[in-house]
């Protein structure tokens, strides 16, 4: 069932999307309940994880953590669909 599920959304080219809502939804689980309780993922558009902070010094603290952010997004994703995150 699973692998004619997968098989039915790659044929409808929405894998990618579903990837990226899949992040969206599980920015908690992916980022440890500190960080998600100072963020929110809001979208991915072209790549791009934009993501709203609570208070400047955090978005100074996470944009320095990007790249290891972005690794375990991509992680939970299974495949690269995040290029570069933007805090603001």
């Amino acid at each position: 069932m699973a692998i004619a599920l997968d098989k039915f959304v790659h044929a409808l080219g929405i894998m990618k999307k579903m990837k990226q809502f899949s992040v969206i939804t599980s920015w908690a689980e992916i980022v440890g309940e500190q960080i998600a309780r100072v963020t929110e993922a809001e979208r991915i558009e072209n790549g791009i994880l934009f993501v709203k902070t609570a208070t400047a010094p955090w978005r100074n603290e996470l944009t320095m953590r990007r790249l290891e952010i972005m690794e375990k997004v991509n992680a939970a994703a299974g495949s690269k669909v995040v290029k570069e995150i933007r805090f603001r």
